[in-house]
């Protein structure tokens, strides 16, 4: 599976301020990147280090004005597809240490307080029988409400509220997750398909290996439905949403809007 992947988003700094952005398509085994161009604003200062868990890159800025970001990617898409349902989990004394952060709590994630839900409306379940489970449950609950939520929304005000965009919908799939003891991230991706067109975010959740016996892989799962996880072009993975955002300014800034094609061939 071919995807090509355009994004283009611009903002402003009054004064010279640090700014961090992930917006470019990662170059993993099961997506590899054919081409890719990125067009930056000249900027004061401008470098590249490894994202979280080495999963693409960032860029750190130092730049005042307006700023312009132009990005176009063509990748090939060769994901594992399996069956949620027909997944196992693994213990967690058999977790390997790439995955035990994403057991915890973070910032927009307080998985802890959602255990005893968990237990009582999916019982009987567990591993990705589990995770297909809390899919259902977040479609069939939650409604797409473009502004119904905010920067600080967390897990549990979107659970609550039963609406949000796909940055909520992520963080509830997680949340719920590791509630039921299965390591979740929250990912930042490019898929086709994805409405209105944007920066979408799904989860990835780590269980039992299909294919080899007492080894684990991450598995992604949308819970807006929108995104087929072999037509995901993955940009970054996170804790949630603060550790993956595609413009992270430590300063005031104005964004000034982006648009965002992609296409499967």
């Amino acid at each position: 599976m071919s995807l090509q992947i355009s994004a283009q988003f611009s903002f402003e700094l009054d004064d010279p301020t640090d700014v961090l952005l992930q917006f470019e398509a990662a170059d993993l085994p099961e997506q590899r990147l054919i081409e890719a161009d990125t067009r930056l604003t000249d900027a004061q200062h401008c470098a590249r280090i490894a994202a979280q868990d080495d999963i693409g890159e960032r860029i750190w800025l130092r730049a005042q004005g307006r700023f312009e970001v132009e990005y176009s990617a063509s990748l090939e898409i060769t994901r594992q597809e399996v069956e949620l349902p027909t997944i196992g989990a693994l213990p967690p004394h058999l977790l390997p240490a790439e995955a035990v952060p994403y057991l915890l709590d973070s910032r927009y994630i307080p998985a802890d307080r959602f255990q005893s839900f968990v237990e009582a409306e999916f019982a009987g379940t567990s591993g990705g029988e589990r995770i297909d489970a809390i899919r259902q449950w977040i479609a069939h609950n939650l409604s797409y409400v473009p502004g119904a939520s905010g920067p600080y929304t967390d897990a549990a005000e979107t659970f609550i509220s039963r609406q949000g965009i796909c940055r909520d919908y992520a963080h509830v799939m997680v949340t719920l997750a590791r509630a039921s003891t299965i390591p979740a991230r929250y990912v930042a991706c490019y898929a086709p398909g994805v409405s209105p067109q944007d920066f979408h975010a799904v989860a990835e959740v780590f269980l039992a290996d299909p294919e080899r016996d007492g080894g684990g892989t991450w598995q992604l799962v949308d819970g807006t439905g929108m995104a087929d996880p072999v037509q995901t072009a993955k940009i970054g993975v996170g804790r949630d949403a603060a550790d993956v955002s595609f413009l992270t300014s430590f300063g005031a800034n104005r964004f000034l809007g982006s648009t965002v094609q992609v296409h499967s061939r």
